[in-house]
């Protein structure tokens, strides 16, 4: 058989609907961890009598705090997308992170798809086909199940492509 790689058929793209959800549940889940870092710091400052540090969290000023949000935002993304190809909004979507042939993308393409987050409006960008963030990484979208099958199917016609070959 001629193409022995898989490549990814856009019909299986995530729609709208689930990309904007798994937009929302990993916001909600960002926004957690940021009330449960600064809960174990407050409870820290509180058993331990921590004054420096609670001087140093109230000078941080508004700056102070979106980097403080920006650096978990990125972190949320490069560990959940990084090591599993999906956030958490992913799982419960039942969408998964890949590059063109159905695969994990590289962790490369998962830093360019984090910082590419960054860009304003990149939120928007998702209600077309792919958003901003798939584009600049060259990343998709899926239905994690119908990709599994796609490629089970792909991958059972190339054997009897190559069995018919050697007959």
């Amino acid at each position: 058989m001629s193409n022995s790689t898989y490549i990814l058929d856009e019909t299986l793209l995530a729609s709208s609907g689930q990309r904007f959800l798994n937009y929302i549940l990993d916001f909600i889940f960002v926004t957690i961890i940021f009330v449960m870092i600064c809960l174990f710091i407050g409870v820290l400052i509180g058993l331990f009598g921590l004054d420096g540090l609670r001087e140093a969290m109230d000078g941080m000023g508004d700056s102070g705090w979106n980097l403080v949000l920006v650096v978990i935002y990125l972190s949320y993304f490069f560990i959940t997308e990084g090591i599993f190809g999906r956030s958490i909004g992913k799982f419960i979507t039942g969408t998964v992170l890949v590059d063109e042939n159905g695969e994990k993308p590289d962790f490369g393409s998962v830093v360019k798809r984090s910082f590419s987050r960054l860009i304003p409006f990149d939120n928007f960008s998702f209600l077309g086909s792919r958003g901003w963030h798939d584009s600049i990484s060259d990343t998709y979208v899926v239905n994690k199940k119908a990709l599994e099958e796609e490629v089970r199917l792909f991958h059972e016609l190339k054997l009897i492509g190559a069995t018919e070959t050697e007959s």
